[in-house]
C-alpha cells in the first residue's frame, strides 16, 4: 500500500494481482488497484484529469492520460473521500506506476496537481 498527502489531498493506493485475467505463459499480467482520495482542504475540489507513468521490468515505459477517472470527474467537499478501482496490464511480472491528478479548487477556480505516489505491481510468484 502506498499513500501520500499532496496539496491537501490524501492519495492511498492498494494493488491486487489478477490471476484470472493473467496468462504468464504469454507474458500477460493484469493488476487491479484501488485508489482512495480524501480532501483535507477547507474548500471543495474536483478531479479533472489524470496522467500515469507506467514502467515494466523490461524497461518498457508508457503514459496514459485523460479526463477524470473511470469515466467521472468527482467532486470532494472538505473531509469527503472518493474511492475507485481500475487496472493495468503489463508484459512482465513486475512493474510500477506513478502519476498525478489535475484538480480544481471550486471556490477560486485555480487548478493544481496532486501527486499519485509510486506503487509496485508484483505477481505473487515473483514475490517469493
Amino acid at each position: 500500500m502506498s499513500n501520500m498527502i499532496s496539496a491537501g489531498i490524501m492519495v492511498n493506493v492498494e494493488v491486487f494481482y489478477q490471476p484470472e485475467y493473467s496468462n504468464p505463459l504469454q507474458s500477460e499480467y493484469m493488476f487491479a488497484y484501488r485508489i482512495t482520495l480524501e480532501n483535507y482542504n477547507s474548500y471543495p475540489v474536483q478531479l479533472l484529469r489524470r496522467k500515469w507513468h507506467i514502467f515494466d521490468s523490461n524497461g518498457l515505459y508508457r503514459e496514459v492520460e485523460g479526463e477524470g477517472v473511470v469515466g467521472v470527474q468527482p467532486v470532494l467537499h472538505p473531509g469527503e473521500s472518493y474511492q475507485y478501482m481500475s487496472g493495468c496490464n503489463l508484459n512482465t511480472d513486475m512493474g510500477k506506476m506513478k502519476g498525478f491528478y489535475e484538480m480544481e479548487n471550486l471556490d477560486t477556480k485555480k487548478k493544481f496537481q496532486v501527486i499519485i505516489p509510486e506503487f509496485e505491481m508484483i505477481a505473487p510468484a515473483k514475490a517469493n
